[in-house]
């Protein structure tokens, strides 16, 4: 933990080159405007600072915490393991998000996994219970391996035949650490972290739909359980096993496949979409992938779909997306001990307002009725 009494003097012989790079980042910004906004260091400066070729002076860590809106503490490395430079996220399309996009949303992620560890000193959370499927090299994963692995993480879970309840719940009961912030960084989609102490999914905070949502949270779990440290980022064959993950762990074949029409029936698909919280491309796709339906017949259905706009915007809205409560309760449960959310600011280093927009709840949640 950070002492918060830390001189300047201890601040810079404990300088972490890691915070710098997370902090410049988290802002958006390159070693160039970073230069710019701090004056009196050049780019090729903090290019040293950050490769941890050299140290900066008390005076320059003090003018790029004021550029960077972060505690100068923020800069003492934490006593913890640190994460591997090598972790990768595993992004939807890596053409469609610019480098500075991705190591934005990067940085967010790795600071959740920071605050996680923080608050882990405080609280007890959800022991890591994430089954792996090992991909050897040279046999590609077929389709029935996948079905089989969403089938072996939902029996190694204990989750009942039928639709999987929160998905969300589902991953942190398990101590996955699921976010969703809203740092203006609309082009990247949901993604995780496969950190090997506390891994991070993190969804983005522009999909209010409750169902494609769903099937995202799934999409990263996929990954996690199939890829973790070794698959390739990006590519078209990893991203569309994930996504077959997604449906056979949300739409497992020997519940649905008898309830699935062989024909166009939208007010039945509809039915099956509330059924099911997942949506009616979703539902579609499975139809064909499962051999209920004809190719000819999902292709007039995929026509249709594109045909009334509902490819954009669906009927049947099933309501907010779930919620992350994993770290806001942890975060309460801290407070409870006598350890206010301003001593955990304090002790940790952390920049405050960064924090509250991990942990705050972007979309809103309908109220609960308690019992």
């Amino acid at each position: 933990m950070n002492d918060p009494h830390l001189d300047p003097g201890d601040i810079a012989a404990l300088f972490d080159r890691a915070r710098l790079r997370m902090a410049r980042e988290l802002r958006g910004l390159t070693q160039v405007q970073l230069a710019r906004e701090v004056g009196a260091v050049t780019a090729a400066s903090i290019s040293q600072f950050e490769n941890g070729h050299t140290k900066p002076a008390t005076s320059t860590l003090r003018r790029l915490a004021v550029a960077l809106r972060v505690p100068p503490s923020f800069f003492a490395a934490p006593a913890r393991p640190p994460a591997q430079d090598q972790v990768n996220g595993f992004f939807r399309s890596l053409r469609s998000t610019s480098p500075r996009d991705r190591q934005q949303a990067l940085a967010y992620v790795h600071l959740a996994r920071e605050i996680t560890l923080e608050l882990e000193k405080h609280v007890a959370l959800p022991e890591l219970n994430l089954p792996r499927v090992p991909i050897h090299e040279g046999q590609p994963l077929q389709s029935a391996d996948i079905e089989q692995a969403a089938a072996q993480v939902r029996n190694h879970w204990n989750v009942p035949r039928g639709p999987v309840q929160d998905v969300v719940r589902l991953l942190e009961m398990n101590g996955i650490v699921v976010v969703r912030f809203r740092v203006g960084v609309e082009k990247v989609d949901a993604f995780c972290v496969d950190f090997p102490d506390r891994p991070v999914v993190a969804l983005g905070a522009d999909k209010g739909l409750r169902d494609r949502s769903r099937f995202d949270a799934a999409h990263e779990l996929g990954h996690l359980v199939l890829h973790g440290l070794t698959g390739n980022v990006g590519d078209k064959v990893t991203e569309s096993q994930a996504h077959e993950f997604a449906a056979a762990f949300l739409m497992p074949a020997e519940d649905i496949k008898s309830e699935l029409p062989q024909r166009i029936d939208w007010p039945e698909f509809l039915r099956l979409k509330a059924k099911w919280h997942v949506s009616l491309a979703a539902l579609l796709v499975r139809a064909k992938t499962l051999g209920v339906m004809s190719e000819h017949v999902y292709a007039q259905g995929w026509k249709a779909l594109s045909v009334r706009g509902w490819r954009k915007v669906e009927p049947g809205p099933l309501g907010n997306p779930e919620a992350p409560v994993l770290l806001q309760r942890a975060l309460e449960l801290m407070e409870s001990t006598g350890i206010s959310f301003n001593d955990f600011i304090l002790q940790s280093g952390f920049p405050e307002v960064d924090v509250r927009t991990l942990l705050s709840r972007d979309i809103s949640e309908r109220p609960r009725v308690e019992f």
